[in-house]
């Protein structure tokens, strides 16, 4: 984990996606204010935050611009901070009269917290197991290079088929800047899937499960051999490794992460909420959850 990564968990800003839908939302929006009041509330928010973590003249601190909150007493106020070439963003609240500092999450409790977590996953077009109107939807997004997401895969492969009501959708978050073959593995196993949908979860298992013998030098070579293994057409394979559509799902998916507040992987969401890391204990409570309300939900048949 990097300085900023650290700093800005220490902040309680973004330490897992953004689930409050009325924070996320106001955060688009503008707040009717005067300038110079304004440009002193983050004035002030500056200094208090680089009083608070100690943040020197090494870190660059921005604030702004200041928008709505859950609360009609708090303005949300945006903070992008860098750090030896690094950089990380996150919001904290401060009162309008500019006197009272929050951080954490702030929920109006009137909303689904996780509506705009709901609206910002887009599920069609992916890898999927279980019904197209299944009424709990589990989104994973993954890195082939991961070994937590490795664990994950392993974890789904005996959750998966104890709950054939819910639907399971696969996404790629490669994590670039730590793992230089996700990527490519990402656009192999998205070629598969276009090739032939079913040909995706055997080149998902076999890229797992040689994870530790893959690398930057060999795994176009092995994908080539995972897919043969699968059935597909190599040739097809091979132009579809090389074309830019097969690259271009994988980076939405990721710009997809991005906007849902993804810093790590695996990264779930049950219905919407978040469950960073994936251990079964707490994947199975959001499940059972999920299929409890859905139930409950659903009106009583009429004879």
């Amino acid at each position: 984990m990097n300085r900023v990564s650290y700093l800005l968990i220490a902040l309680i800003v973004f330490t897992a996606p953004n689930i409050t839908s009325a924070q996320s939302a106001s955060t688009a929006a503008s707040v009717n204010i005067p300038p110079a009041e304004e440009s002193q509330i983050l004035k002030n928010t500056e200094a208090f935050v680089r009083e608070l973590f100690a943040w020197g003249a090494d870190f660059k601190v921005k604030t702004g611009p200041l928008a709505p909150s859950p609360s009609a007493y708090f303005y949300t106020v945006p903070i992008e901070v860098t750090v030896n070439g690094q950089t990380d963003k996150g919001t904290v609240f401060v009162s309008k009269d500019g006197k009272t500092f929050l951080r954490g999450e702030m929920f109006d409790i009137a909303s689904n917290p996780f509506a705009d977590n709901l609206a910002k996953l887009h599920t069609e077009g992916n890898p999927t197991v279980g019904p197209a109107d299944a009424r709990v939807t589990v989104v994973i997004f993954s890195d082939f290079q991961c070994p937590h997401c490795r664990e994950l895969a392993g974890i789904l492969a005996t959750v998966i088929p104890e709950y054939p009501q819910v639907r399971f959708i696969y996404k790629d978050f490669p994590l670039t800047q730590i793992h230089p073959w996700a990527e490519s593995a990402a656009i192999g196993a998205r070629c598969a899937f276009m090739q032939s949908p079913k040909a995706y979860a055997p080149l998902q298992e076999q890229i797992f499960a040689e994870q530790d013998l893959l690398s930057a030098e060999n795994i176009w070579e092995k994908l080539i051999s995972y897919a043969q293994h699968a059935g597909l057409n190599p040739d097809a394979f091979k132009a579809c490794m090389s074309s830019p559509e097969a690259k271009a799902a994988v980076d939405a998916n990721h710009h997809e992460g991005e906007a849902l507040s993804i810093t790590s992987t695996p990264t779930v969401f049950v219905n919407g909420h978040p469950l960073i890391g994936g251990d079964k204990p707490t994947l199975e409570q959001y499940i059972k959850y999920e299929l409890s309300s859905a139930a409950s939900a659903t009106p009583p048949s009429r004879h």
